[in-house]
């Protein structure tokens, strides 16, 4: 016999099954010596357990049962819950962390913003569009300066000494 047929012979007995159902599992008894011989054994079980149970009495009424639950869930309810303890290592982690953090960040900022500043920088090439136009360079670094002369290729030369002659009495 079937798994579903025994499952619903044990619906049959316990009358679970609707009446159409009911009908086709009494027919198929009639033919089913196998099935009638499950149904008497299912009946002798369902009389022994029901003549053998043990009543249980409750010590206390439902009502006052449950009554005694809902007191302990308001008690523990009114309780104020004691916040958690933290170890040092937590509160370091929640506190000094981000804020070293970010004193790292803004310190790394600041040198950066300092060498970028700084005389050691490199500065950028000027590159003069012009053919007709060049160009002198002169860096002091104890000075923190640089200075850039332009000057027209295509004029004298002799003006071009002259220029520069008084340029370095100037620095000088």
């Amino acid at each position: 016999m079937k798994h579903e047929s025994e499952i619903k012979l044990q619906a049959y007995l316990d009358g679970e099954l609707p009446a159409a159902e009911a009908a086709e599992v009494k027919a198929m008894l009639e033919q089913d010596a196998e099935g009638r011989g499950l149904l008497e054994e299912l009946r002798g079980t369902r009389a022994a357990l029901a003549g053998n149970e043990m009543p249980r009495a409750l010590p206390e009424s439902r009502e006052f049962f449950w009554s005694k639950i809902e007191r302990e869930i308001e008690r523990q309810e009114a309780k104020p819950a004691a916040p958690p303890r933290q170890s040092w290592y937590a509160w370091l982690q929640r506190h000094v962390m981000p804020v070293s953090g970010m004193a790292l960040a803004v310190g790394l900022v600041g040198v950066f913003a300092l060498r970028s500043g700084s005389p050691n920088s490199q500065l950028g090439e000027m590159e003069v569009a012009s053919d007709d136009m060049s160009s002198y360079t002169f860096r002091d670094q104890q000075e923190k300066m640089t200075m850039v002369w332009l000057y027209d290729r295509n004029a004298d030369n002799s003006e071009n000494t002259e220029q520069a002659s008084d340029v370095n009495l100037e620095t000088e």
